[in-house]
């Protein structure tokens, strides 16, 4: 377990996964995520397997609430490359339908994810894709001060428009510097 003031991070157990498939088809949520489409106990079984106990280039974690475990949400760390040193990050906060509350879950979520990617994992980057539309994660990556690394145009479809997506990145020498 990763251990923060409210939040913990702990392994994704099996009897998570049908909360987070749950919160993962939530409209609102899917919107913001690379699969699209609406996920089946089977798929969320899948992933379960194959990606959380089996693929070595991904780390998941139970958003947890420390005082009592109540699960929140899920993070990790996708895409691992550990010949470059570098992963994508993934995080909601589904407790309360809030995808990033405004209680500072996914702000502390973030923080202990970021802190375990450079300090544990001797990461030198941690990147990330959002859609243009994704305010409340562009302040999220705003306040940890990750950078623009690229624009990919008209990548995503959403709501009968084509929206941008936002490669942002963050390098181990500009978090540690400010997070020591």
């Amino acid at each position: 377990m990763i251990y923060g003031k409210h939040i913990c991070l702990t392994a994704v157990e099996r009897a998570d996964i049908q909360q987070l498939m749950l919160w993962r088809n939530q409209p609102d949520f899917r919107k913001h995520f690379r699969e699209y489409r609406e996920l089946n106990s089977d798929m969320q079984n899948k992933w379960f397997e194959e990606k959380v106990l089996q693929d070595p280039n991904t780390i998941m974690f139970s958003v947890r609430k420390e005082n009592n475990q109540q699960l929140l949400g899920c993070c990790g760390l996708v895409y691992i490359n550990w010949i470059h040193r570098h992963a994508d990050l993934s995080l909601y906060i589904g407790w309360n339908n809030s995808y990033i509350d405004d209680k500072g879950y996914a702000d502390e979520s973030c923080r202990l994810l970021l802190n375990y990617a450079f300090n544990e994992l001797s990461l030198n980057k941690v990147w990330t894709e959002i859609y243009e539309f994704d305010g409340k994660k562009k302040q999220l990556y705003n306040k940890f001060k990750f950078q623009q690394d690229g624009l990919l145009r008209q990548n995503y479809y959403y709501d009968g428009k084509w929206w941008d997506s936002l490669i942002l990145s963050i390098l181990a020498e500009d978090y540690l510097k400010d997070n020591r």
